[in-house]
């Protein structure tokens, strides 16, 4: 009798076990990874890429670039340099916006923040040139000092994102 009700015992926690593995393997569409996704199994923040939209907006900075540029050839001599070096900083900074919009990374917004500062720098410097002996020294070192401290503060930035990823366990910066 004993030996009977422990093999009924047995057999129904076999069931229920059985029951409640098929019930946490079975996969289902849900389930399933899809393109895209993350290996950590976190959501994909990635807005969906619109290729014509992005396009679009490639050609529209292709095409205001050019637009100044346009503008600098009326100019002579340093205002010229400065205006062409400011087109171009333009250029890079909305390309760099754009790649942070459709691939919003850490990595991608430093990218943006480098590009700014880079600009800035640049038509500084070629502003400078302008100048004269002492003035124009003063100026240069002003530029690299502004292009220095902003470097540093991207840096300075990132280092603090990364240190706040690392104690949290984010695997997503919290920074916009």
């Amino acid at each position: 009798m004993q030996l009977k009700l422990l093999s009924i015992a047995a057999a129904v926690a076999l069931a229920f076990a059985g029951a409640a593995q098929a019930q946490s393997t079975s996969t289902t569409a849900a389930d399933k990874p899809t393109a895209g996704a993350r290996a950590d199994g976190g959501k994909d923040h990635k807005p969906s890429v619109d290729r014509k939209a992005r396009k679009a907006e490639e050609d529209k900075i292709e095409a205001e670039y050019k637009s100044e540029r346009a503008k600098c050839k009326d100019m002579k001599g340093n205002g010229k340099d400065a205006c062409e070096a400011d087109a171009k900083g333009k250029e890079k900074v909305a390309k760099a916006e754009l790649k942070a919009k459709y691939d919003p990374t850490p990595a991608n917004q430093r990218k943006v923040d480098e590009a700014k500062a880079e600009h800035q720098y640049k038509v500084a410097k070629e502003k400078c040139d302008a100048q004269k002996g002492k003035e124009e020294s003063a100026c240069e070192k002003q530029a690299k000092a502004d292009y220095d401290k902003a470097k540093a503060d991207i840096k300075a930035k990132s280092a603090s994102s990364d240190r706040r990823k690392a104690s949290t366990g984010s695997s997503a910066s919290t920074s916009k």
